[in-house]
C-alpha cells in the first residue's frame, strides 16, 4: 500500500465513529427500518430485488444494507477495517443479509471472486481513486455480461471551488482534470459533522467528467446514460435553497451550474 491510500485509510478510520453517531447518517433511523439511500438512485437503477449486487466504496455500509433490504444480494467493500467492521455489527444487528470485505479497491480482484448483476458507487467516491482507467476495469471485472453499471457523484465542475471559504463569489481551488499527483486537503471535522474535534490531512485526485466517461468506455463498457442534475442533497455552497422536496439548489432559476451527475453502462453480452 502506498503513502496516500495509507494516509487516507487511516483518516477514515478516524472519521467512521464521528460519521456514525452524526445525524447526517441517522444510524438510529436507519435502525428502524429507514433506507439511506436516496431517490434518485432508487429510481434511476430500479428494481433490485433477485439481484446481486457490489457495491464500491461503501464506507459503514448503510446504503449496501439498504440496498439489501429492497431485495439485492450485496457485497460491501471498502479499504477501512473500522468501517468494515461496523458495517457488519450493523448487518448482524439488523438481521440483514450482507458480505462485507475489506480491501483497497485495486487490489479486489485478488480479494473477492465471482461476478454481479450491479455493481454500484455514490457520492464523494471518485476524488479518493489515483487511477481511474484502472477502476473502470475492475468494475469491469465485477460484471456479469448483461449487467448494469451505476454511478451518481458529486459534479466534477463543482468540485473546483472553494466550499471552506467561498466569499462573495466561488473561488477555484482545487484542479478539475486528474492528475497522477494528488492534492493534499487539510481540514477540521468531516462532511457529516463539520463542527467534529477531528483535525484531517486527506489526498484526493482530481477528475473531469469526459475522463470518467472515457475510462468506462475504455474498460469495453457500453455507456447507456449521463445526466447532470442542478439540485443536490446537502447544502454544498451558502446561497444554494432547500426546496420542498429536500434537495438544495441555485435561487436562480437560470443558474444551470451542474451539482450532480449519474452515469449508467453496461457490460456487452
Amino acid at each position: 500500500m502506498d503513502d496516500y491510500t495509507a494516509a487516507n485509510r487511516a483518516n477514515w478510520d478516524a472519521r467512521t465513529p464521528i460519521n456514525a453517531t452524526s445525524a447526517h447518517y441517522d444510524v438510529a433511523g436507519f435502525r428502524a427500518g429507514r433506507l439511506s439511500l436516496h431517490r434518485l438512485e432508487r429510481d434511476e437503477l430500479g428494481d433490485v430485488a433477485g439481484r446481486s449486487l457490489l457495491h464500491l466504496q461503501c464506507h459503514f455500509g448503510l446504503d449496501t444494507l439498504s440496498w439489501a433490504r429492497l431485495g439485492a444480494t450485496v457485497t460491501g467493500i471498502d479499504f477501512s477495517p473500522r468501517a468494515i467492521a461496523l458495517a457488519r455489527s450493523l448487518a448482524e444487528e439488523t438481521g440483514l443479509d450482507a458480505r462485507f470485505v475489506c480491501a483497497d479497491l485495486y487490489d479486489l480482484p485478488e480479494a473477492l471472486a465471482g461476478q454481479f448483476d450491479i455493481v454500484f458507487t455514490s457520492y464523494g467516491v471518485l476524488p479518493w481513486l489515483r487511477d481511474l482507467p484502472r477502476w473502470a476495469e475492475i468494475i469491469a471485472h465485477f460484471l456479469r455480461p448483461g449487467g448494469t453499471f451505476y454511478v451518481v457523484e458529486e459534479h466534477p465542475f463543482a468540485n473546483v471551488f472553494d466550499e471552506e471559504h467561498p466569499g462573495p463569489d466561488l473561488r477555484v481551488r482545487w484542479p478539475y482534470a486528474h492528475a497522477d499527483g494528488p492534492v493534499e486537503v487539510i481540514g477540521h471535522g468531516t462532511y457529516a459533522d463539520p463542527a467534529a474535534d477531528y483535525h484531517r490531512v486527506e489526498y484526493c485526485w482530481g477528475y473531469g467528467l469526459g475522463e470518467v466517461v472515457g475510462a468506462v468506455l475504455g474498460a469495453g463498457l457500453r455507456l447507456a446514460r449521463v445526466r447532470e442534475f442542478l439540485f443536490c442533497h446537502t447544502r454544498r455552497f451558502p446561497d444554494l435553497v432547500r426546496g420542498a422536496d429536500g434537495l438544495w439548489r441555485w435561487p436562480d432559476p437560470g443558474n444551470t451550474f451542474p451539482l450532480l451527475f449519474s452515469l449508467r453502462a453496461t457490460k456487452p453480452t
